[in-house]
């Protein structure tokens, strides 16, 4: 059984924390699209997951993804799609730009 690192936030978002230990690279432009939707899943977002499987988000679209594609391009409702896009796909957006600036 995987385990999953999880912490709670006072914005009330989850954090989840990228490891091989979770099953998923820690680079998010490796994951492939069942990483992303396990992301999201594994992050509370288990309805709003299936909409990333079946636009076939893998980890290099995800950050290339702006908070409009969040917000329309994958027909969510409002307020999970502002938390994944803020607490989610914002910050692995972040890290990754600090990862690979050299």
């Amino acid at each position: 059984m995987l385990s999953v690192d999880m912490e709670n936030k006072e914005n009330g978002s989850v954090g989840v924390k990228n490891s091989m230990a979770n099953g998923r690279p820690p680079d998010p432009a490796d994951w492939a699209v069942m990483d992303v939707v396990n992301y999201f899943r594994t992050a509370g977002f288990e309805e709003q997951a299936r909409a990333f499987q079946e636009q076939e988000i893998d980890g290099k679209s995800l950050l290339l993804m702006t908070r409009n594609d969040v917000l329309t391009g994958l027909q969510l409702k409002l307020g999970p799609a502002l938390k994944i896009y803020e607490y989610h796909v914002k910050p692995l957006q972040t890290k990754h730009l600090k990862n690979n600036s050299s």
